[in-house]
């Protein structure tokens, strides 16, 4: 047994080792032109100077809430210890969005640089900076969990329930601080990344309108950002507090079978190891699916993506049969006192609720794919509507986000179903460990979109030639649709999550049923399902104030920079003809406007209204749980989690899918789309209708959906916390 845990923690260090390679050979790549690496270094820096600000505010409150976690923890049932778990939760989450933003941004340059070559290089490099994140993410989690889990064995024991009990009470802490820190990454990286977002669209594009990523936009610098500190860091953060937080919920339900006859081999720990011994392995399956990503010239990079995706997915699914078979006992008889029942479990039955996890993450994404993907029915039919105006463009959005929502419902409840049928609790919770056990290739997919949508944008403002920027366009519109996916994965795998805490908080609290008729039940619920709508409504209303200001400042250096003004009217006389048929006085004063804008004030906008923004919406998340279950005890605590689970994954579901298809569709325009024997394309009435969709679109998809995730799950972990002052 001594082999096995000492030996997790090592599956972290390869995945960490892997990320040091990976990020050596993207570093050795050339990345390109003066130009390039300056418009590159912009980037760089901007990003650095938002995680610096808001790692300052982060550090004062991981600090605060460590002191009240170490003076409020249960001596018997918990310990002080408790707050060194969050501060090294916060801790993993903070350093692996560090260094999955710290490669992007380094990536971004060297793919476009590679994609003056040809497509296959530059995927290459986009996909190997984007699976640094995934095994960062990962590999820190597994490391920190599996470390925690030794140092607290030894320092409390394990050799009885109540030993063992409290060691994994003291862990929960470490799911805490990853969540925190989620969700704070998730909601100030969405409104940077929105604000610079929406000043760039709307007054670049369907204002001055010159094209997406035009060095002569100031915005476009902070939009790039925005890019990698929403999608690079702030997915990072989200997919780990999922990670960590189906491990920790799976091992709180697990330490139920402690003791019973059948589980005499790993010293009763099986079920307690499992989970960590599943993402060790998926660890390693998500390496060996990295190198099934290749691509031609020519080729198709999501055919490429998801042969990575799927190759690893079937590599996991025969890998867990004999971990399972390996761990567990062939059958047991277990007594559950929390229903009243006895039934008899087998090691098959867990395999079967582990697959069942990972098909169900597989399908949602398939969903979402065919929702939100380029080309799709639901993306044509909203470009389509675009033709009769910007109302109708958004009335299809919302329609297409709505519907869009029944499938992935759905499947979450046959899984819910199935699993508990075959596992109980802890079915759900191993359902939602295999949903996420390949969370490294999946992140690594995701984050991938950023690091393309920044070469695309760097490949516009270094004015490299068409063929460069169809290259990257090509690699950015899978990435939009790898994106869209990953935020449905996230949601999945959020409410399945966030069942596994719920079933873990009712072991913890001791309760047996939660009976909504009771008044504190009802209340409870309805609160909890008002919480998103709030979020939600507090999440956008902070990206419009701050875009806001960010179109203030675009239309004052597009009026009173003269060189600035100067060239959009160069742009707007000579927009029908190519730059070589310009005048030479035309040329002249355009190229005069050449570093005239000011990138600076434009990212310290954003900056700056994302870390003041962030604070209600992540303080209503963490005190709300608190504050009710301390005064309306733990079955209106449960209500809350219910309501707030139900609604969370509906509207994060709809309002994820809804910008991913309004993003699409205004995509289809700028690659050329026919409807009635018309070509429509880049700067046509129906385009600028999408784009405004697409602007509509963006906090749906960036900002507060993808938030809803962490909000959930933050609260149920919250609630696992604060269990045993209030059962």
């Amino acid at each position: 047994m001594n082999i096995l845990l000492y030996s997790i923690p090592v599956f972290g260090i390869v995945a960490l080792l892997y990320t040091w390679i990976k990020t050596t050979q993207i570093t050795s790549k050339d990345s390109g032109t003066d130009r390039m690496k300056k418009i590159a270094e912009h980037i760089s820096e901007g990003a650095m100077a938002f995680l610096k600000a808001e790692y300052k505010i982060l550090g004062i409150f991981v600090v605060s809430v460590a002191i009240l976690l170490a003076v409020s923890a249960d001596p018997v049932d918990s310990s002080p210890m408790i707050a060194v778990s969050f501060f090294v939760g916060a801790f993993c989450s903070g350093l692996a969005g560090f260094i999955g933003m710290r490669v992007a941004t380094k990536a971004n340059v060297r793919t476009t640089n590679a994609a003056r070559d040809g497509l296959g290089k530059a995927l290459e490099i986009a996909f190997a900076g984007g699976s640094v994140m995934g095994l960062a993410v990962v590999g820190l989690g597994v490391l920190g969990l599996g470390t925690l889990f030794i140092v607290y064995s030894d320092l409390f024991g394990i050799n009885a329930a109540h030993d063992l009990n409290r060691v994994i009470t003291v862990i929960t802490g470490f799911s805490f601080g990853a969540s925190s820190i989620a969700l704070f990454a998730r909601v100030g990286g969405g409104i940077y990344t929105k604000a610079a977002d929406v000043g760039a669209d709307l007054v670049g594009k369907v204002e001055a309108g010159i094209p997406e990523d035009h060095p002569l936009n100031p915005a476009t610098i902070a939009d790039n950002v925005g890019d990698n500190v929403g999608d690079v860091a702030g997915m990072g953060a989200d997919l780990f507090e999922s990670y960590v937080g189906s491990i920790v919920s799976t091992m709180v339900l697990g330490a139920a079978y402690f003791g019973l006859p059948e589980f005499k081999d790993f010293n009763g720990l099986g079920a307690v190891l499992l989970p960590l011994v599943i993402a060790g392995v998926g660890i390693i399956m998500s390496i060996l699916g990295t190198f099934f990503v290749k691509v031609k010239e020519g080729g198709n990079p999501q055919k490429a993506l998801n042969i990575g995706e799927f190759g690893s997915s079937i590599l996991m699914i025969i890998a867990l049969y004999f971990i399972i078979e390996w761990m567990l006992p062939k059958s047991w008889v277990y007594n559950d006192l929390l229903y009243g029942t006895t039934y008899t479990i087998t090691s098959l039955n867990i395999f079967f609720a582990t697959v069942i996890g990972l098909i169900a993450g597989v399908l949602i994404g398939i969903i979402t794919e065919y929702f939100t993907g380029f080309g799709k029915r639901p993306v044509i039919a909203i470009a389509r509507q675009s033709l009769t105006g910007t109302a109708t463009n958004i009335i299809a959005g919302i329609s297409t986000g709505l519907l869009s929502t029944a499938l992935p419902t759905i499947i979450l409840a046959i899984s819910i179903i199935a699993s508990f049928h075959f596992g109980g609790l802890y079915g759900i919770a191993i359902a939602a460990v295999g949903m996420l056990s390949n969370t490294g290739i999946q992140l690594a997919v995701d984050a991938y979109g950023p690091i393309s949508d920044n070469a695309g944008g760097i490949a516009e403002m270094s004015e490299l030639p068409k063929e460069v920027r169809q290259r990257t366009d090509k690699l950015d519109a899978v990435g939009n649709t790898t994106a869209a996916i990953g935020k449905g994965f996230a949601i999945g795998s959020a409410a399945l999550t966030a069942l596994a805490l719920f079933g873990a908080f009712m072991t913890a609290a001791n309760i047996k049923t939660i009976d909504i008729s009771k008044a504190t039940v009802m209340s409870g619920l309805l609160v909890g399902a008002m919480l998103p709508f709030l979020f939600s409504a507090l999440a956008m209303s902070a990206v419009g104030r701050a875009a806001m200001s960010m179109i203030e400042e675009v239309r004052r250096q597009f009026t009173t920079i003269l060189p600035l003004k100067n060239a959009l009217e160069v742009m707007r006389r000579n927009q029908n003809k190519e730059m070589s048929e310009w005048s030479k006085e035309d040329k002249i004063t355009f190229e005069a406007a050449d570093g005239s804008a000011e990138y600076g004030k434009c990212v310290e906008i954003s900056t700056k209204a994302a870390i003041r923004k962030m604070i209600i919406p992540g303080l209503l998340a963490v005190l709300s749980p608190i504050i009710i279950g301390l005064i309306g005890g733990a079955e209106m605590l449960g209500g809350l989690l219910a309501g707030v689970t139900v609604t969370g994954v509906l509207m994060a579901i709809f309002q994820a899918n809804a910008g991913g298809a309004w993003d699409n569709a205004k995509k289809m325009f700028e690659d050329g789309i026919v409807f009635n024997g018309q070509k429509y394309v880049k700067g046509s009435d129906p385009h600028k209708s999408a784009v405004v969709g697409d602007t509509v679109g963006d906090p749906f998809k960036d900002t507060s959906g993808p938030s809803l995730n962490i909000l959930i799950k933050l609260m149920a972990v919250i609630a696992l916390v604060i269990a045993p002052i209030i059962k």
